[in-house]
């Protein structure tokens, strides 16, 4: 089987699906790699490295002539870039990356009519033998990282409390919205620069691992015993939660130097958690860093990809920061990606297991229509009456 790596066509997007390391497994698997021309530049990976891995460099119709195509973007996740590649697609060729189907549904039913087998990674299952295949931890880890580090450039104080002869400055405040995987690491960036760090989630059972962190969980008198789904992910709450939720955390947002904003529902809009109002309250000079700003935001008045100042508050609205450091983001999408691929031959790949939990919840895709249930209610089609046909 011909596996082809794509150049990444979306703007500003500078990771790659496989880096050299991760050839010689794959070939070992017995899959021969191509990798288009300048794929991995951008990341820190030249053509030669490729070369020297074993893979054979291509252009990106060769590319689009293998058995089965590797991106980190691809359908509506690709923006503008996706209406040119899927006119390359072709019956039975297997498209694997992060496609944003339950936002892009009409993307995938596009790489669907084309007759393409189509994997979200996006999907795979938050179960034990799928953690290593999954990029949304691995990605968000390094987003969270990043987020502190931009705030703290914007942020007219240093983080930690430093003793001089001039006198003592006090450590900055700084509230993690979100103690998912990126609030996480937030968390924890934060403690190592030395700030003085509180973090809220409406899960209480991540109280725990905040405090582990060195950082203090912020309790709100809320009833909060469906905030979780089965996957470990917060649940989307009813607005009048939400109002109380933006209440409670007003005081908590106005003693804050540094807010980073982590909270997204998947496939919905971005909960509301600071308002103009708690905004204003915040001290001239604080800052806001919306990781949710591509969906609608957390925060009122963040815009991707855009810096706003209200009221004196900085507010920063990111929203590809894995793609600022692509060098160690594309080593472990590409390590996802390589195990998530292993899987797949071991399981029959193209004809894989609708059996296998991994495969069945990543498939979208296949026979000429969207296979997935999630996805297709979300496409406005009728669920499906018997199983999928085989590639």
């Amino acid at each position: 089987m011909k596996v082809a790596v794509l150049k990444e066509t979306f703007p500003g997007e500078r990771r790659v699906a496989l880096v050299p390391v991760a050839l010689p497994a794959l070939a070992k698997a017995g899959l021969e790699i191509l990798v288009e021309s300048g794929a991995g530049m951008a990341a820190g990976f030249a053509d030669d490295d490729y070369r020297a891995a074993g893979a054979t460099i291509v252009s990106r119709d060769e590319a689009f002539a293998a058995d089965c195509v590797l991106a980190v973007r691809t359908c509506g996740a690709c923006g503008e870039g996706w209406c040119a590649d899927r006119e390359r697609l072709r019956p039975g060729q297997i498209l694997v990356g992060m496609c944003d189907p339950l936002s892009s549904p009409d993307a995938c039913r596009e790489a669907a009519d084309r007759g393409a087998t189509l994997f979200s990674l996006e999907l795979v299952p938050r179960i034990t033998r799928a953690q290593s295949m999954d990029v949304l931890s691995s990605q968000a880890n390094i987003a969270g990282y990043r987020a502190v580090l931009l705030a703290a450039n914007a942020l007219p104080r240093i983080l930690p409390m430093m003793t001089t002869a001039a006198g003592t400055l006090t450590p900055a405040k700084v509230l993690v919205l979100g103690a998912g995987v990126a609030g996480l690491q937030a968390i924890a960036t934060a403690k190592r620069l030395g700030a003085q760090v509180s973090a809220y989630d409406v899960r209480p059972a991540v109280k725990e691992q905040v405090q582990s962190l060195g950082a203090k969980f912020v309790e709100l008198p809320l009833e909060t015993g469906t905030s979780e789904t089965a996957g470990g992910y917060a649940k989307a709450m009813g607005e009048e939660f939400y109002a109380k939720q933006r209440e409670l955390l007003g005081k908590v947002v106005a003693e804050s130097d540094m807010v980073i904003c982590t909270a997204l529902i998947p496939g919905q809009k971005a909960p509301v958690l600071v308002t103009r109002e708690m905004v204003a309250r915040m001290r001239s000079g604080s800052v806001i860093v919306d990781m949710a700003a591509e969906r609608g935001g957390n925060c009122e008045g963040s815009a991707p990809d855009a810096t706003v100042v209200v009221d004196g508050v900085t507010i920063l609205g990111p929203t590809n920061l894995p793609a600022e450091v692509p060098f160690h983001t594309s080593q472990l999408y590409a390590r996802n990606v390589a195990t998530f691929l292993a899987h797949l031959v071991k399981s029959g790949l193209p004809d894989v297991s609708m059996q296998d939990e991994i495969c069945r919840d990543t498939l979208v895709a296949r026979g000429g229509q969207l296979v997935h249930p999630k996805v297709r209610e979300r496409a406005g089609l009728p669920p499906l009456e018997s199983p999928a046909p085989s590639a």
